[in-house]
Parts: C-alpha cells; structure tokens; sequence
C-alpha cells in the first residue's frame, strides 16, 4: 500500500463522515421554525476524487428522541422564577402583584358554599355527595348546565350539524411533529388543550400549534383535578396556564378544558371571571387512559380504544350528530393517543361532513384576548379559508382523501419519551443560540461501513 494511497482513504474516511454530519447536524433549537423540521428523512448525493462514482447518503434527519431532548428558550427560561415550579400544585407567588390583584378582584364572585372535593372516586361521591348534583359537578353525572346563576353552559358539543369539534388534550407534546405534518398533509386545523407546564418545557413546540393555524386553549398549569382544589389555588392553575401560553406563544386563550373533566359551579365562577369558556365533551376515546388505572372498573386496553373509536364513527355514521354535532376527547400525550388519531383520521373524515376546530363550530373567532389574531367563521372554514388574521388570510381547500402513505411516514417517527413526562424541567444547554448537534447512529454506521469496505479493498481511489 502506497503512504499517499493509505492518506486518501483515511481522508476519504472523514470526508464521508464530516458529510454526513454537516447535513443532519444543525437541527435549530432556537425558533418554532427549526424545531418543526426535527423529522422526517432526506437525502444528498455527492462525488469527487474520494468518491470514483457518485454516492447517494440517505439518512433520517432526526428522530422523536432528539425532539425530546430539552433545550432552553430564553423568554421563558429568564421568566421561569415568576412562575409555580412545573407539574407541581400551583399557588399565587407571593411576590406576583397582577396575579394577586386579579384574585381580589374576583374572589367575592367565586362561591364559598360549594364545598372543595376531597376524592373523585365513585365509591366516595355515592355515599359523600347529595343525589341532587346541587354543584352541576360533572364527575358526578356530566351535568354542564350550571345551577349557579350567571354562569353559562359548558360547551359539550359542536353545534353546527354533522360537525365533529376536533381537539386534543395534555399538549404540547415534545415528538408531536409528525403529528402535526400529518395534520397540515390533510389541512386540518384543530384546537389543543395546552398545560402550561408543558409549555414551560416546550414552547417552540407550543408556538408551532398557533402557526399552524390551529386553535389554542388553557388545560391548567399542573393537571389536577380541579374540584379538589382550594378556589385561590384553582385561579392559580388557570392564572399561570395563561400567563405562560401568553410568554411563549404571544396569545391568551379565552377557552380551557378540565383536566379530567372535573369541574363544578366553583371552578366553572373562577373560569368564567377569567373570560374562560368551558369546553367539555360527550364522547371519550380513553386514549390516555391505556394502562392508567385511572378509570373505575380496571385498565384501559389499545383494543378498547380502537372500539371506542370504531364505536363513535358507528354512532356518526348512524346519523346521530345530523342535528348537533360532536365532540370526542382525545389527546396528544404519546405516541399512542397520536397514532391512533391519525389511524383514526380517514374513517372520522367519511362520517362527519366537517370537522373543524371548536372554536369554529361555535363561530368564535375572536379565540384570543389579543386582537392581532382570528379564526375564520364556521362558513369560511368549510368554504376553504383555513386561516385569517388581521391582516392575511390564507385560503386551502381541505381534501377529503388521506394518503396511506403519509400516515405510515407520519406515525413512525412519533415517540413518547420519558422528557415529555410529569417530572420536572430539565436543562439540556446553557445557550439557547446554540445548535444542538446530533451525531446518531447513522454516523456511526456510515464510517463502520467505509472503514470496512476500505479495509477489504472494495474501495480504491
């Protein structure tokens, strides 16, 4: 082996190396922009005196796991110690004044004679709770038409007909990008619930629901069960749920969802002084309740969800929602709930004639307390027009088909990685204007493979 023969495949080596990690490398943490790239796979093709022929690099530009590798987003990471710790209980901070005074603002309109829950456990409510419902108290029987005077009924269903109010729970997930491109492939938009410490955690991903063109609502700040907690520390849930979606998004959600749907006329009086509309649902997917234990009467199954699914497009297929329409609760938690949204998808889009954010069912489009920002009316949508604000509009006819394709594409690179759990933020880097770098495992099988075939002789330059 000649010494200039032994350079060039060693340099060839680190040419094929260094290529492949220059195209899959610089995935940008920084803005909503690049963290919405962090999926899907790509390709470059490249010859030189390394290479005799021309050689083809095929590889995925990145993977749920990198999506989920924590990042820091300086707006909200300096403004985090204004802020309850994530996914613990939340309570006024001391030292927040506009929170404080919003409190005292409201809190003689909040009820004191509606007692604060202790257990959510049908055992407890039969023999601790009046038969009567006398707190609309939706764990107990689904009421959503309050018995206090001057709050206004929850919103159960889409009321436009054969109209399926779209929406998903527990966002934003961190390896929700090929959930999201497979929305965007079928023109989609939805409304998602969002917890704010989750957006705390992952706010480009949060951004990403508003430039998509999707609707955004409040889903408090830890995910308690609401009527078990004490009225100033309910407003505190909400409060800082909207607070952070404001900081990291730029709007305030003038909707929320229960966690767990439990709500009675005292948290129903603390959201509707904080201009909340309530939204809840008649149908259940249970999707996020696969191996809970959160349900009476044992686990949640996958076989069970697919029936349920199955079961709600049987029930709109029958006709049931011609009149009203509906709306089915589902989520966006994990790879589970997310796959089968999409599984789901084709099957709900031949029943349902519309399927359209809530919001849009209801023709709110004013959906944020800032102005600079609109949802189209329900006649819009379903004529095309996706998308307005104050000062573009952007309009795309929805296809009613769905690629079998896209689907399997999309489904595979979703993930549920213990990062996008309830345990805390965590800090992945000190800057977030660095570009995290990603050296996988197809670097690693690229340069056992060159060095292999060089080593064989299979490769002479």
């Amino acid at each position: 082996m000649q010494p200039g023969n032994s350079y060039s495949r060693v340099f060839s080596v680190l040419v094929s190396f260094g290529l492949l990690t220059l195209v899959n490398a610089a995935a940008d943490r920084t803005s909503e922009q690049g963290e919405a790239t962090i999926t899907g796979s790509s390709s470059t093709s490249s010859s030189s005196i390394f290479f005799p022929q021309e050689f083809t690099f095929s590889f995925t530009h990145s993977d749920p796991t990198e999506e989920c590798t924590p990042y820091e987003y300086a707006p909200v990471t300096d403004a985090l110690n204004s802020f309850p710790p994530v996914w613990k209980g939340a309570s006024i901070l001391s030292s927040d004044s506009a929170a404080l005074a919003m409190w005292n603002s409201i809190s003689d309109s909040i009820p004191t004679d509606i007692a604060v829950k202790v257990s959510f456990y049908a055992s407890f409510i039969s023999s601790n709770y009046s038969s009567s419902d006398p707190d609309c108290w939706w764990t107990y029987d689904q009421c959503i038409t309050p018995k206090l005077t001057g709050l206004p009924p929850d919103v159960a269903a889409a009321p436009e007909p054969s109209t399926l109010g779209y929406g998903f729970d527990d966002g934003p997930n961190c390896s929700h990008n090929a959930f999201y491109d497979y929305l965007d492939s079928q023109n989609q938009k939805a409304t998602f619930y969002f917890i704010g410490s989750n957006v705390a955690q992952w706010p480009l991903e949060a951004q990403r629901a508003l430039t998509d063109g999707h609707e955004i609502c409040a889903h408090t700040w830890s995910h308690p069960y609401m009527t078990t907690v004490a009225s100033e520390d309910a407003f505190a849930e909400l409060w800082y749920s909207l607070q952070m979606i404001k900081l990291a998004v730029g709007v305030t959600p003038t909707c929320w969802r229960p966690p767990y749907g439990d709500v009675d006329d005292r948290i129903r009086a603390i959201a509707n002084a904080l201009g909340l509309t309530t939204i809840m649902w008649k149908y259940d997917s249970q999707d996020a309740d696969v191996d809970s234990g959160n349900v009476d009467g044992g686990q949640v199954t996958d076989a069970d969800v697919v029936s349920n699914y199955n079961a709600f497009i049987q029930t709109a297929a029958s006709g049931t929602f011609q009149t009203v329409g509906a709306i089915l609760l589902s989520h966006e938690i994990d790879n589970f709930s997310m796959t089968e949204a999409i599984s789901f998808y084709p099957q709900l889009k031949s029943v349902f004639q519309h399927i359209v954010p809530v919001g849009v069912s209801l023709n709110k489009t004013q959906p944020y307390v800032e102005t600079n920002y609109s949802l189209p009316t329900f006649e819009q949508y379903v004529a095309g027009t996706l998308i307005v604000n104050s000062t573009t509009s952007s309009s795309t006819i929805s296809s009613s088909s769905s690629s079998s394709t896209t689907s399997q594409s999309s489904t595979s690179s979703i993930s549920s990685p213990s990062a996008s759990s309830k345990g805390g933020q965590t800090t992945a880097s000190k800057n977030a204007a660095y570009k995290v770098m990603d050296f996988g495992y197809g670097h690693v099988l690229l340069l056992l493979v060159t060095v292999f075939f060089w080593t064989s002789g299979l490769l002479n330059f």
